[in-house]
C-alpha cells in the first residue's frame, strides 16, 4: 500500500471505530467492547508505523482527487506523521489502561468511553496528517469536543463538569479567534491549502492585515499547548479530568498545539509577504521562557499530585516552544525528542497517579505520607518517571533536552540555563511526592490555611472497587511506557529516526514542492546524539532535581529570603484564581499584546 493510500486510512480507522463502538456498546458485553476499541486503536498504530517508516519527503493524499488549489489535501512529512504514531500508541496505552478501569457493566455506556477516545484520535491524527488551514480548524475542534465530553465523563461529579466547563468555553473563544484569522487570510490569499497561501503570501507586502492573521490563527494552537497566559484552563481540567483522560492531554494534545505553531509558521508565514524570521523568534523565544518559568515554579507549589503534573506539562511546553522559535532544523530535531519522550512519561506519571486514587481515594501529597508503602513498585516507577522528566540521561527526555541546549544555547548562551532550571524544578517536585508517599521521608507537612481547597483530598476512587486487587495493566503500561522513553535515549537509531524530520519540518520549498508540484531541495542534516555538554547537563538538572526534593523533605534550613519569595509566589498562585472570567480576561489580553509585540517588530 502507497503512502498516498495510507493518509486517509490512518484518520479513518478512528473515525469509524468511534461510532461502530457507540452502537456495539448497546448489544456487546464490556469486555467485547474494550477488545474492539483496542483493536481499532492497534490497527491505527500499525498503519502509521507503516507511513512513518516509510517516510523521506512529504506524502501527498488528494481527496477526491482534487488538485490542492480548490480540494482538500492530506500531507505528512516525517514529523507530522511521527506525531500522530504517538498519539495513536498513547490512545492505544490508555485503553489498555482501561480495561475494567471504569465501573459501567454491560449496556448503553459500556462503549462510550472508548468511542469518545477513538473520537479524540480521529482528531489528533488529522491535525497532524492535513495539509489545509480550515481542516485543520476542524480537525481540532474535533478533538477538542471530544476532550471536553471526557474530562466531564463523571457526570455525577459536579467538579469534572466544572472543569469541562472551562476547557469548553476558554478553547471555543480560542476556536473563534483562529476562524476569524483563517478568514483574514482567505480575503488576503484566496487559498485554505497552507502551501499554495504560503505562496500566495509571498505576493503581498507584510502589513498588519498578515500578522494579526498569524495571531488570531495561531491562538487556538497556544490555547491547546497551554502557553503562558494561555495556560489557565489546564490544571483545571487536569485535576478533574479522569486519569487515563489526562495521559492523552498532556502526553498528546498540548504537543499537537505546539506542532501547529511551527507548521503553521513554517508553511504559510515563513517567507516573503510572512512573519520575518526575527519577530517570531524573538517573540516566541520570550513566551517560550516565560511558560517554562511559571510551569515551573507553579509545579513546585503544588500538592494535589493531578495538578502538579499539569503544571509540569506547562513548563516542559515552554521549552517545546522555545525549541520551535529558534527556527533551526537542529532546535526542531531536539524538539521532536524531547516531545515523544516527554509524552511516554507523563503519561505513565499520570497513570501511577491513578494507582493511588484508586487506592485511598487520595491525591493529596500530604494526606497520602508514608501510605504508599505498599506499594514500592509504583514508588520506584514513580521515581524513575521524575528522573526522566528531571532529564537524567540516558532516558530520551535528557537526549530531547541536550539536543535543545545545543540549539538553544547557539542563540542566546542563557537558555541552557532555562532547560536545566525547568527540568530541576519540575523533575524535583515529582521525586519530592514519591519521596514523601511511598517512603514516608520526612515529617507529615502540617497543613496551611488557604490549601484545602487544592489539596487533591476527598477525590472519588475511579474504580469504587476497593477490595479488589489492582488491575495488571495499571502497573503494566505504565511500566512499558516508561521503557519506551529509556529507549528514546538508548537506541540512536530510534533518537536519529525521530529527528531526521526535522529538516523537512523546517523546509517550507520541500513540503510545497510535494503538495503543488515544484522543485525541491534537499533536507539539512540535524544532530542527534548525546554530546558530552549534554550528559553533564542532564546530570546536573537530575541532581539538583534530587537535592531539592531532599531538601524541601527535610527541612534543614530556610532561605533568608523566604518571605519575600513566598510573598511573590503567593501573588503568582493568586492570578490562577480558578474563575472562568479571569481566564477569558487572561486570553483576551494575550491575544492583544501578542498582535502590538508581532506588529512592532515587523
Amino acid at each position: 500500500m502507497t503512502d498516498a493510500a495510507l493518509l486517509p486510512l490512518a484518520v479513518a480507522i478512528p473515525l469509524l471505530g468511534a461510532p461502530l463502538l457507540a452502537v456495539a456498546g448497546r448489544v456487546l458485553p464490556r469486555a467485547g467492547c474494550d477488545a474492539l476499541a483496542t483493536g481499532a486503536a492497534a490497527a491505527d498504530v500499525v498503519c502509521l508505523a507503516l507511513l512513518w517508516s516509510h517516510l523521506h519527503g512529504v506524502a501527498v493524499a488528494r481527496v477526491g482527487g482534487w488538485p490542492a488549489r480548490i480540494g482538500v489535501v492530506l500531507a505528512a512529512d516525517r514529523t507530522g506523521a511521527g506525531l500522530a504514531l504517538l498519539a495513536a500508541c498513547l490512545v492505544l496505552a490508555v485503553l489498555g489502561y482501561s480495561w475494567r478501569y471504569f465501573d459501567e457493566p454491560s449496556g448503553e455506556r459500556a462503549g462510550l468511553f472508548p468511542a469518545m477516545v477513538l473520537t479524540f484520535q480521529a482528531g489528533m491524527v488529522g491535525f497532524a496528517l492535513t495539509g489545509d488551514l480550515f481542516n485543520a480548524f476542524v480537525w481540532f475542534e474535533l478533538m477538542g469536543a471530544a476532550g471536553y465530553a471526557l474530562t466531564g465523563y463523571r457526570i455525577e461529579d459536579p467538579r469534572p463538569l466544572q472543569g469541562a466547563l472551562t476547557f469548553g468555553i476558554v478553547n471555543s473563544l480560542a476556536a473563534y479567534c483562529s476562524l476569524l484569522g483563517i478568514g483574514l487570510l482567505y480575503a488576503r490569499t484566496g487559498q485554505l491549502d497552507l502551501a499554495a497561501m504560503g505562496r500566495s503570501l509571498a505576493g503581498h507586502p507584510t502589513d498588519l492585515l498578515t500578522v494579526t492573521g498569524f495571531v488570531l490563527v495561531v491562538t487556538a494552537m497556544l490555547v491547546k499547548a497551554a502557553v503562558v497566559p494561555f495556560h489557565f484552563w489546564l490544571p483545571d481540567a487536569h485535576a478533574v479530568a479522569p486519569t487515563p483522560v489526562c495521559m492523552l492531554l498532556s502526553g498528546a494534545m498540548v504537543e499537537l498545539g505546539v506542532y501547529g505553531v511551527g507548521r503553521v509558521y513554517w508553511t504559510v508565514f515563513a517567507g516573503a509577504g510572512g512573519v520575518p524570521h526575527d519577530a517570531f523568534r524573538h517573540t516566541f523565544t520570550a513566551l517560550g521562557v516565560l511558560t517554562a518559568l511559571v510551569g515551573s515554579v507553579m509545579c513546585w507549589q503544588q500538592r494535589h499530585i493531578k495538578r502538579m503534573l499539569a503544571y509540569s506539562t506547562v513548563g516542559h511546553v515552554g521549552l517545546f516552544v522555545v525549541g520551535i522559535a529558534l527556527l533551526t532544523p537542529d532546535g526542531a530535531a531536539g524538539t521532536a525528542v524531547y516531545v515523544a519522550a516527554h509524552a511516554c512519561a507523563k503519561a505513565a506519571l499520570f497513570g501511577l497517579t491513578g494507582v493511588l486514587l484508586d487506592r485511598y481515594g487520595s491525591v493529596d501529597e500530604h494526606g497520602l505520607h508514608g501510605r504508599g508503602r505498599e506499594l514500592r513498585l509504583v514508588g520506584v516507577l514513580f521515581v524513575l518517571g521524575a528522573l526522566a522528566l528531571a532529564g537524567l540521561p540516558p532516558f530520551g527526555t535528557g537526549l530531547g533536552k541536550a539536543l535543545g541546549e545545543t540549539a538553544a544555547g547557539h542563540a542566546q548562551p542563557w537558555l541552557p540555563a532555562v532547560y536545566v532550571l525547568t527540568s530541576a524544578l519540575t523533575g524535583g517536585a515529582v521525586l519530592r511526592v514519591a519521596l514523601r508517599v511511598f517512603w514516608g521521608a520526612g515529617a507529615a507537612p502540617a497543613q496551611r490555611p488557604g490549601e484545602a481547597e487544592i489539596s487533591g483530598e476527598g477525590e472519588e476512587p475511579e474504580i469504587r472497587m476497593p477490595g479488589r486487587a489492582l488491575p495488571p495493566m495499571m502497573l503494566a503500561v505504565p511500566a512499558v511506557l516508561l521503557g519506551l522513553c529509556a529507549v528514546v535515549g538508548c537506541l540512536p537509531a530510534v533518537g536519529r529516526a525521530i529527528a531526521a524530520g526535522a529538516g523537512v519540518y523546517t523546509d517550507p520549498a520541500a513540503y510545497r514542492a510535494a503538495v503543488l508540484g515544484t522543485a525541491a531541495s534537499p533536507a539539512p542534516h540535524v544532530a542527534s546524539a548525546w554530546t558530552a555538554d549534554g550528559l553533564l547537563l542532564g546530570a546536573v538538572s537530575a541532581a539538583a532535581a534530587a537535592a531539592a526534593a531532599c531538601l524541601a523533605v527535610l527541612r534543614p534550613f530556610r532561605l533568608p529570603c523566604h518571605r519575600a519569595v513566598r510573598r511573590a509566589l503567593t501573588g503568582l498562585r493568586r492570578l490562577h484564581s480558578g474563575h472562568l472570567g479571569d481566564y477569558v480576561a487572561w486570553l483576551t489580553f494575550g491575544v492583544a499584546v501578542l498582535c502590538a509585540v508581532m506588529a512592532a517588530q515587523t
